[in-house]
């Protein structure tokens, strides 16, 4: 049986990759699927493969990536490999754009949507924290109308707005309640 693509989706500051490394830490049989972007490796996150706008570019005409999209002046990309881990029976976790929600259903077989919630207050003070944007970008953020889901998809939302143990196991028996 194949494995299921699940975009993990929320808005910055929310902890969707501190979730996802929770989850691969509990769940060995979870491919944490490695991101490409063009973001400098000095500002830090999560891990990820970091090209230059053109390689990029170059990769996406030449159909290396299942997904792609641009993001806050960013390009970012879900390499076709993860097609080969699903393909082995394993669920793949994948930082999503919640704009591409509509392209993975289109793309995947087996779409399910882990959406991360917080409160505004929480978010705030985790972008503060993470140091990469200045308090009138992060306000300009927070201010941002929230992207629409689209309708009709599998979805589990957890809010992370507590102690991340706690996310990590309501997230870990929402996809997996038969293993719990």
């Amino acid at each position: 049986m194949a494995g299921r693509f699940i975009a993990v989706v929320g808005p910055s500051g929310v902890g969707k990759d501190s979730l996802m490394e929770g989850l691969c830490s509990i769940r060995a049989d979870l491919h944490r699927v490695r991101r490409v972007i063009t973001r400098s490796p000095d500002l830090g996150g999560e891990d990820f493969e970091h090209v230059s706008e053109s390689l990029f570019a170059a990769r996406a005409a030449s159909g290396d990536f299942a997904l792609h999209w641009t993001a806050h002046g960013l390009s970012y990309g879900i390499p076709n490999t993860v097609r080969n881990v699903m393909a082995d029976g394993k669920d793949a976790l994948a930082n999503l754009s919640r704009t591409m929600l509509q392209a993975a259903d289109d793309t995947f077989d087996d779409l399910l949507v882990l959406h991360v919630t917080a409160s505004p207050e929480i978010l705030a003070r985790r972008l503060a924290q993470r140091g990469r944007e200045h308090d009138h970008e992060i306000d300009r953020r927070l201010a941002r109308p929230k992207p629409v889901m689209p309708e009709g998809l599998k979805t589990i939302t957890i809010d992370n707005s507590g102690p991340l143990a706690k996310s990590v196991a309501a997230a870990a028996a929402a996809l997996y309640p038969e293993k719990v």
